[in-house]
């Protein structure tokens, strides 16, 4: 199969660099595949799992805040606030942020900013999403 340079690149650092047979990711209206000779695109990503499939089907998982995915014809670019390889993912972290989140928005007081809670509980979601996707790909 033929493979497609593939950069993923957070606000701190680039986290990959690589020939890649497939790019999924998660784009506003939904989940897209991206390979060698996809049509050339901008989309935003919505929180969550970036999978990678390196040469020989070796399968990567990484997760992203949010951010852009740019295709052109010869390189898959993934420009996030924030990009996390899935291994390095704190899993309860993210299940105290989601609880606290979850808190923040049922108090719903006067000094709540709702749009900040609801932003941090999508992404600890999206975070737990991305673990559990490791954990269905290592079979545990």
């Amino acid at each position: 199969m033929s493979t497609i340079q593939c950069e993923i690149v957070s606000a701190e650092e680039a986290i990959f660099s690589g020939a890649v047979e497939t790019v999924i990711a998660t784009g506003m209206l939904g989940d897209l595949g991206v390979s060698h000779g996809h049509s050339p695109l901008i989309t935003g990503l919505k929180p969550g799992p970036v999978r990678v499939v390196t040469e020989g089907d070796e399968e990567q998982i990484y997760y992203v805040s949010g951010g852009f995915l740019e295709v052109q014809p010869d390189v898959v670019t993934i420009l996030a606030d924030t990009a996390i390889r899935a291994d390095d993912l704190d899993e309860a972290a993210a299940l105290e942020a989601q609880k606290a989140a979850e808190q923040d928005l049922a108090n719903q007081s006067a000094e709540l900013d709702y749009t900040r809670a609801a932003t941090e509980l999508a992404a600890a979601a999206a975070q737990l999403r991305t673990i559990s996707q490791i954990r269905k790909k290592l079979g545990k």
